[in-house]
């Protein structure tokens, strides 16, 4: 005598129940919260504060809770590495780029790295340039939005290139020197 396991008899017996009958109708999904469009934008950024960086940004959602960034910013000394950050307000405006404010941080938490513990929601790694003084953006960034209106969300924000390094520690902004280059945020048409 063969021993059929305990589910795959109640599959069987089921499958057979409903041979020649109507199947019972399936329950629909839940709705889903309110949905998180999805949406492009582009920062240009242009230099600040005498330097010669500028760069192109594509900016893109990536779901409910990410944004993707990539492009090229050129003018850096060839395997400099920068600070990257995305700044409070939506003004390049200044010849430094001060009227960036600070980093963003909705959350009001304390700078650090990204994906190491409490950071600034606009706390991005460094970018480095390569041999020919520019440096190749691709980098994902959770826990924000664009477009979506929320609290997180980086459409009309500004990002921001820095002198030096960040160092991950310094408050209130890593001791990344001076803003040498800045673009904001806009969504694509």
């Amino acid at each position: 005598m063969r021993i059929v396991p305990l589910a795959a008899a109640v599959l069987a017996v089921s499958g057979l129940a409903a041979c020649g009958s109507t199947p019972p109708k399936q329950p629909a999904p839940a709705a889903s919260s309110t949905p998180v469009p999805q949406r492009d934008g582009v920062a240009n950024l242009a230099s600040a504060s005498g330097s010669l960086v500028s760069g192109r940004l594509q900016v893109m959602s990536m779901g409910a809770n990410a944004v993707h960034v990539a492009g090229d910013i050129g003018g850096f000394a060839p395997g400099s590495s920068h600070g990257f950050h995305i700044h409070e307000k939506g003004d390049c405006s200044a010849a430094d780029a001060s009227s960036a404010g600070g980093h963003f941080n909705p959350a009001g938490a304390p700078h650090g790295r990204m994906d190491v513990g409490a950071h600034h929601a606009g706390d991005i790694d460094n970018i480095t340039a390569d041999a020919q003084g520019v440096a190749h953006v691709n980098v994902h960034i959770p826990g924000l939005t664009l477009g979506s209106g929320a609290a997180n969300d980086v459409a009309g924000r500004a990002i921001v290139v820095h002198a030096d390094p960040d160092d991950y520690a310094s408050q209130p902004a890593g001791n990344a020197g001076k803003r040498i280059a800045c673009g904001v945020i806009t969504l694509a048409d």
